[in-house]
């Protein structure tokens, strides 16, 4: 059994995430990081509010990562889409993406990411989540069809990325932008230093 440690500054910062557009993020405050990408089976988003759901996911990432680490600060963090409750997460093809920007068109609808900070040396762990409203303009078919085709919907939550050609959707949000992108950086930035995080 692993013995725990004492509080100490932990400069080691490790995102247990794939996306290129939370690593992006990260890069951009200054802070120096591993990419460890977490391959869990997610499991199934039912009878879960989206919240619950990314803030679950968020965690069971970080802590799939920390096994492997004896002194780290493991990030995990999941985005979903709400509208009206149902949530939407990547779509599974191009039909399922049309669908979903169809249902979106017009539409104030909710982008829920939930992140989860894991101490690897001592298991000290923190989750929270927040929401950002999206105003969406209405869309065409067209339009929605050209952006299928542009290949940037596959890999988004509600198929569509708010920081790429998906703005274009967008009249306005209420909240904050980058948490809509995969990461809110105030937050993340205040729970780190919480957990005696010092990184350069």
């Amino acid at each position: 059994m692993r013995t725990r440690k004492s509080p100490l500054k932990i400069s080691r910062l490790i995102l247990a995430s794939a996306s290129p557009r939370r690593a992006a993020l990260l890069s951009q405050i200054g802070l120096t990081f591993e990419v460890r990408p977490s391959d869990i089976v997610e499991p199934p988003l039912n009878m879960h509010t989206a919240s619950q759901v990314t803030q679950k996911l968020a965690l069971l990432k970080a802590t799939d990562i920390a096994q492997h680490f004896d002194e780290a600060i493991i990030i995990g963090a999941d985005t979903l889409v709400s509208l009206e409750g149902k949530l939407l997460g990547k779509p599974t093809d191009d039909a399922d993406a049309f669908e979903m920007l169809t249902h979106l068109s017009g539409t104030c609808h909710e982008i829920v990411t939930g992140v989860a900070l894991v101490d690897a040396g001592t298991g000290r762990e923190t989750v929270w989540a927040e929401t950002t409203q999206v105003y969406f303009r209405e869309l065409h078919s067209t339009e929605i069809d050209a952006y299928i085709l542009s290949g940037e919907a596959s890999d988004m939550a509600g198929a569509y990325g708010i920081q790429g050609r998906g703005a274009a959707f967008v009249r306005r949000i209420e909240g904050c932008y980058f948490s809509a992108v995969g990461l809110p950086l105030a937050s993340l930035v205040e729970h780190l230093s919480n957990f005696q995080f010092f990184n350069c």
